[in-house]
C-alpha cells in the first residue's frame, strides 16, 4: 500500500506542483510562497501573529475564529520541556498527563477530553497512536506546537471534539546552524545532542539539516530506564521562488518504564492494615518497560502557478515496532491482598497519509476570497499480540513484586487497520474592510477492519460523515477582534447493537465565541472565549440486553477560557492562562446521568514569567518562574473517588556569554507529592516529582 502511494504521488507532485513548507524565498525572482506551516516557531518571540492550523492557509491569529493557543520556539527554549505533555503544560484548557507519569505517549486533556493519544499531529498530518504505538516525538526536534481547540473534523477528518495539537518539525535552514547541548539531569539521567545545518552549494537551491539527541537515564524509580536516541535528517530544495520540497526523515529508539499506580491506605484498603511501604511506590516492578523503534519519512512540496493559485501535498509514511511488558496493580482481592496483572505486547505498528490541497485567492465583487480545496487519505494499521495472566495476588502486609512470572499467554492477535478518505472545502472572505467570515464542508469515509489470528472472527465495517463549520470576526478599534463559530465534528464507534445494526459516530457540535486584544503599542495578545460543546450518540449500556449497547448517551462541556502572551522590548515575557469547564453526563443508562465526566478538573490555571537582561553587567541572564494550578476531579465517570487539586512551581536560570549558554530548569521546585489520578478501587498514579536539569549549549 504505502510503496503504491509514494510512487503514486511523488510524479504527481512534481508534475502538478503539490506539497507545502514556510522558508523565505530566494530572492531572485517570483513572488514569496505563502506560508503553510502550521508553525508556531514563524512566531518570533513568545506573542504569535498567525497560524494555519485552523485554515491550512496561513492566516493572522485575528482572522481565526476559534481558540488557538501557539508554543513557540523561544517558549520551548525558556522552559527546556522533556516531553510532549510538558510543552502544552502552560497552555490554557489543557490538561498534561491526567493519568501520572508515562512516558510510553503523550497524554494530556483538551477542554475535558482526553484526547492525547489520538489527537496528536506533525507537520499537519495525523501521527496518532494505534495499539500502543504512540510515535514519540522529542521537543528537541520541534521548532513549535499549535493547539487547537474545539472539533475540526472539517479540516482533519475523525478527530475528539476536544481538540488537536500539531508538532512542527524543525527544516532545513539556509543560514549557517552549528550548535549543541550537554545536559545533566534529574535520577543520573545524562543527555546530548546537536542540531546542524545550511545551505548547501552556492546558488541557494538547497539547504540542509541534521538534528540528533542520546539520552541514558532513569525516571525516579528503581529498576527504571529513560532512554533514547533519535537523528532527523532533513533536506529542503528550493529552485525558485515559485517551487519549495523539504523532506523530512526521522530514526528513534526509545526505552523507558511504564507508569506506576498503587492502593492507598484509608481508601482502598481499611487504614488499620497499615500504608504500603514507602519502597514500593520508588520501585518499578523488576521487568516492567516499554521499547519501540520508530522511524519516519515524509516529504511537503509547494508550487506556486499563479500569484492566485498554489498547490500543495504534504506525505509521511511511520512504522514503529514495540515491545511492551508491565506487572501492575489490578484492584483488591481483600482488605489485605492486591491483585496483580501481567500484561505483554508484541506489536508492529505502522502509518500512512497524505495531503493534497489547491490554494484559490480571487475577488467576487471587490471581496477577497481564499478557498481551500482537499482531498486526504491516511491508514494505521497494527500487527498486534497481547499476553495477559491476571493470577497474582500480593500481600499488603509484606508485598513481594519481584516474582517470577512466565510469558503470558495471548488474549488478542491480530492485525486492525483504519483508513479514512476526505474531501474537505473551505473559504475565508473578507466581507467588508472590518467582517471577515469562513465556512467549511468535508466529506469523510472510513473503514475498520480487524483480521481475528485467534479465533477468525474478522470483522470490517465503513463509516461516512459530512460535517461542517463556520464563523466570522469582526475587526473593532484599538486592536479588539470579537469573534464566533459553530463547528461539528466525529469519532466513530465500532461494532453493532442488539438488532445488529452498525453503531453510528458519535457526533459533536460546538458554538463558541471570544474576543482577542492586540494593544497597538505594546507586543502582547489578549485573549477569551466561551464555549459549549455537545456530544451526541455516544454508547452506553442496552438496558434491555445485557452485554450491548446503545446509543442514547450525550455528554456536555461548557466552559470560558482567558489567554494572554506578553513580550516587551524591557526583557520581560509571559504567558498566562485560565480555564473553567462545567462538564456534565447529561444522559446515560451506566448510573453516572448528572455526574461530571473522569479526570475533567472545574478549574485549571497557569502562568510563566520570563526576564532578560539585555545590558550592563547582567547582559545575557535570563531568569524565570511558572506556576501551575490543577483542580480536583474525579478518576470515574461514578465520581466516586475525588483526585485532589495540585499546585506545582518550575523555574528557570539561564546565562549566555558569546557562544556559550549555562541553564538550570527545575520542574515541581519545591517537590510537591500529588496524586495525578485516583480511581474507585484502582488506586492512584502519582505524578512528577522535582526534576533539576543544569545544561551546557553552544554555537560552533
Amino acid at each position: 500500500m504505502y510503496r503504491f502511494l509514494f510512487t503514486a504521488t511523488l510524479p504527481a507532485v512534481l508534475a502538478f506542483g503539490t506539497g507545502a513548507t514556510a522558508q523565505d524565498a530566494p530572492e531572485a525572482g517570483g513572488t514569496l510562497l505563502p506560508t503553510l506551516n502550521i508553525d508556531a516557531a514563524a512566531d518570533d518571540g513568545m506573542v504569535p501573529f498567525s497560524s494555519a492550523i485552523a485554515s491550512k492557509t496561513d492566516t493572522p491569529i485575528e482572522r481565526i475564529p476559534q481558540a488557538v493557543s501557539i508554543i513557540t520556539q523561544e517558549s520551548l527554549v525558556q522552559r527546556r520541556p522533556q516531553n510532549l505533555e510538558s510543552v502544552v503544560a502552560y497552555a490554557p484548557g489543557v490538561v498534561p498527563a491526567p493519568w501520572g507519569r508515562d512516558n510510553r505517549f503523550a497524554q494530556f486533556l483538551i477542554r475535558g477530553f482526553d484526547i492525547g493519544p489520538y489527537g496528536v499531529y506533525r507537520d499537519g498530518l495525523p501521527q496518532k497512536v494505534i495499539g500502543f504505538a504512540g510515535f514519540a516525538m522529542d521537543p528537541y526536534s520541534l521548532e513549535g506546537l499549535d493547539v487547537l481547540k474545539g472539533p475540526n473534523a472539517v479540516l482533519y477528518g475523525e478527530t475528539d471534539p476536544g481538540g488537536i495539537v500539531n508538532a512542527t518539525t524543525k527544516r532545513p535552514t539556509f543560514e549557517p546552524l552549528r550548535s549543541g547541548f550537554v545536559t545533566h539531569g534529574p535520577f543520573g539521567t545524562w543527555q546530548g545532542g546537536a542540531d546542524v545545518g545550511g545551505p548547501v552549494g552556492e546558488d541557494g537551491a538547497l539547504a540542509w539539516r541534521l538534528t540528533g539527541l542520546y539520552r541514558d537515564g532513569e525516571t525516579g524509580l528503581a529498576n527504571s530506564t529513560n532512554d533514547r536516541q533519535f537523528v532527523a535528517p532533513a533536506l529542503t530544495w528550493r529552485p525558485d521562488a515559485e517551487t519549495e520540497l523539504t523532506v523530512l526523515t526521522n530514526w528513534q529508539k526509545d526505552k523507558t518504564t511504564p507508569a506506576l499506580t498503587l492502593p492507598v491506605a484509608g481508601e482502598d484498603f481499611p487504614a488499620d492494615v497499615g500504608a504500603l511501604p514507602g519502597w514500593m511506590w520508588e520501585t518499578n516492578p523488576a521487568d516492567s518497560y516499554y521499547k519501540a523503534d520508530i522511524a519516519s519519512a515524509g516529504y511537503l512540496f509547494s508550487h506556486e502557478f499563479s500569484p492566485g493559485l498554489t498547490v500543495r501535498q504534504q506525505a509521511r509514511v511511520a512504522r514503529q515496532e514495540t515491545d511492551y511488558r508491565e506487572f501492575y496493580f489490578n484492584g483488591m482481592i481483600s482488605e489485605t491482598e492486591m491483585n496483580y496483572a501481567d500484561f505483554t505486547v508484541n506489536e508492529t505498528a505502522t502509518t500512512g497519509a497524505v495531503d493534497t490541497q489547491a490554494q484559490i485567492d480571487f475577488d467576487v465583487a471587490g471581496r477577497a476570497n481564499t478557498l481551500l480545496l482537499g482531498i486526504d487519505y491516511s491508514r494505521m494499521k497494527a500487527d498486534s499480540s497481547y499476553g495477559y495472566d491476571d493470577s497474582y495476588t500480593i500481600s499488603i502486609i509484606d508485598p513481594d513484586v519481584s516474582v517470577t512470572r512466565p510469558q503470558p499467554g495471548a488474549y488478542y492477535d491480530g492485525v486492525q487497520t483504519i483508513e479514512q478518505y476526505g474531501l474537505y472545502a473551505h473559504n475565508q472572505i473578507s466581507l467588508t474592510d472590518r467582517l471577515f467570515a469562513s465556512f467549511g464542508l468535508r466529506q469523510t469515509w472510513v473503514k475498520n477492519r480487524f483480521d481475528d489470528h485467534l479465533g477468525g472472527d474478522d470483522v470490517s465495517q465503513d463509516d461516512s460523515k459530512l460535517v461542517w463549520d463556520v464563523g466570522a470576526t469582526y475587526d473593532l478599534d484599538h486592536g479588539v477582534t470579537p469573534y464566533a463559530s459553530y463547528a461539528t465534528g466525529f469519532v466513530v464507534n465500532t461494532g453493532s447493537n442488539f438488532e445488529g445494526e452498525l453503531h453510528k459516530p458519535t457526533e459533536a457540535e460546538q458554538v463558541e465565541v471570544g474576543v482577542r486584544w492586540r494593544p497597538a503599542d505594546t507586543n502582547a495578545l489578549f485573549s477569551a472565549a466561551l464555549y459549549q460543546i455537545d456530544k451526541t450518540n455516544v454508547l452506553t449500556t442496552d438496558p434491555a440486553h445485557n452485554g450491548f449497547w446503545v446509543q442514547s448517551g450525550e455528554v456536555r462541556h461548557r466552559g470560558l477560557e482567558l489567554e494572554a502572551n506578553v513580550d516587551l522590548t524591557g526583557g520581560f515575557s509571559a504567558v498566562a492562562g485560565y480555564s473553567y469547564i462545567d462538564a456534565e453526563i447529561t444522559s446515560s443508562n451506566d448510573g453516572d446521568e448528572g455526574n461530571r465526566p473522569a479526570l475533567v478538573p472545574e478549574h485549571e490555571a497557569s502562568l510563566w514569567a520570563n526576564y532578560a537582561f539585555r545590558s550592563g553587567r547582567l547582559d545575557g541572564l535570563s531568569m524565570g518562574a511558572g506556576v501551575r494550578y490543577v483542580g480536583s476531579s474525579y478518576g470515574d465517570s461514578t465520581n466516586a473517588r475525588e483526585t485532589p487539586a495540585h499546585t506545582l512551581v518550575d523555574a528557570a536560570l539561564r546565562y549566555r556569554r558569546g557562544a556559550v549558554e549555562g541553564a538550570l530548569n527545575v520542574t515541581n521546585l519545591f517537590d510537591k507529592e500529588y496524586y495525578a489520578i485516583c480511581r474507585a478501587g484502582g488506586g492512584c498514579g502519582i505524578g512528577d516529582e522535582r526534576e533539576i536539569q543544569l545544561t551546557v549549549s553552544f554555537d560552533f
